[in-house]
């Protein structure tokens, strides 16, 4: 299956990791390729987006795909496929791959200009058409609700308009997310979980970017906007800190931040990457400290929290495991993954469920694939059928990128992207 929300988002997220931290990939040697990842899912969203008003969200049938346990590059079943345009509309996922374009222009601006533009204009158009024609992608396809259901997309169209502000300085997209719409569709003060579904976490950290380093150009009532987007940001990450007098209580005895059973690492792996992104934002800044209920913390007691989430990740766990498949002397040896658990030579059709329900380890390691994760009791169940735990996704690397990159060094942040 493609489905173009998880894997746009997934391209937001790294677009942002590299925007933020490129300089640490590069003395990693990973940025090449992470732009690499990048441009092969941008490359996509631009071929489905091929006029103005039309786009493919979907790419297969996602009931007989899961009826096939086989090889994806020796398949051959039908790959039906699935558009959204003004009859059928999806702002949710028009506006996910609005931003995802938008960030990777600026990604792309100075190695490949014409790419950049074409980018640009694509998130333009895109976000154009998810704000005019309006809906919800999972309304519109009922069949979608049983695999990324989306549960609204004024989220989206905020996080398009931030990311298209940043891409091009023009006001009207900051108007759009302050003086307009600001009040009606941000949810300020309430704090929420970062996702592939929510993206007002991320809106609010970045805009708070916006507030943080100031621009002459900014009216009063935009700043004002602004401001309630840096108060909920600030809301976020006093409910990640353990500390915290309104810390989550969603966490594993391990420290990890859990939500929900399904994909469960994906919770910590955004928080993590958001914390560190806005501890970055405070040391360039020069701000001592956020207030939480009357508590003050310094970048590096919320930096610290973004530390917590990474190595957990990455062994310093009850289990002793590394979710990183790849990464450490122990992680999952049966990963959920069709390629990574039938032989290179089988010849299975649609058919090879003995692979699935093998007790054997994967013959080929998914190497940096980032796993569901653990139950809230930090418990871990290593059987290919367990695909709530074992299940990898690129949205879950997207933001780990971000989140091991901002932790090469102590370093601050560029104050501008563009």
């Amino acid at each position: 299956m493609k489905f173009s929300f998880p894997m746009a988002f997934t391209a937001t997220v790294l677009a942002w990791s590299v925007l933020e931290y490129g300089d640490q990939m590069n003395a990693a040697k990973q940025l090449d390729p992470a732009l690499d990842a990048l441009r092969w899912i941008t490359d996509f969203l631009i071929a489905a987006h091929p006029s103005d008003n039309v786009f493919y969200i979907q790419v297969g049938d996602p009931d007989l795909d899961h009826n096939c346990w086989e090889r994806p590059e020796t398949m051959t079943e039908k790959r039906p496929l699935t558009q959204i345009n003004p009859k059928s509309p999806g702002s949710d996922i028009a506006a996910e791959a609005a931003a995802a374009m938008a960030a990777a222009s600026m990604v792309f601006k100075t190695s490949d200009t014409t790419y950049s533009d074409s980018l640009l204009q694509h998130a333009q158009k895109l976000f154009t058409f998810a704000d005019t024609y309006r809906g919800i992608s999972s309304e519109t396809y009922p069949k979608l609700q049983k695999y990324y259901n989306s549960t609204g997309y004024v989220d989206e169209l905020l996080w398009a308009a931030s990311w298209l502000y940043h891409a091009t300085g023009d006001q009207t997209y900051l108007s759009y997310v302050t003086v307009e719409n600001g009040k009606a569709y941000a949810d300020w003060g309430r704090p929420t979980w970062f996702s592939w579904d929510d993206k007002l976490p991320g809106t609010q950290v970045l805009l708070s970017r916006v507030n943080f380093f100031g621009s002459k150009k900014i009216s009063n009532a935009e700043n004002g906007g602004l401001k309630m987007y840096r108060d909920t940001a600030e809301a976020v990450i006093c409910g990640l800190l353990p500390d915290s007098p309104s810390a989550t209580g969603s966490r594993t005895s391990g420290g990890l931040v859990w939500i929900s059973g399904w994909n469960s690492i994906q919770h910590g792996t955004n928080s993590g990457f958001l914390a560190s992104v806005y501890s970055d934002y405070m040391l360039t800044s020069q701000t001592a400290a956020v207030q939480c209920s009357g508590k003050y913390f310094s970048p590096t007691d919320i930096r610290n929290f973004a530390i917590s989430q990474a190595n957990y990740i990455l062994g310093d766990n009850p289990m002793k495991l590394s979710y990183l498949v790849g990464y450490g002397s122990s992680y999952p040896q049966q990963v959920h993954h069709r390629g990574a658990s039938i032989p290179a030579d089988a010849k299975t059709g649609c058919k090879g469920f003995e692979y699935l329900h093998s007790s054997s380890p994967n013959p080929n390691v998914a190497m940096g694939a980032l796993v569901g994760g653990p139950f809230q009791n930090d418990s871990f169940v290593d059987s290919r059928d367990n695909a709530v735990q074992t299940e990898s996704s690129t949205y879950n690397s997207g933001t780990l990128v971000g989140l091991l990159a901002g932790l090469v060094t102590t370093s601050s942040v560029a104050s501008s992207f563009t």
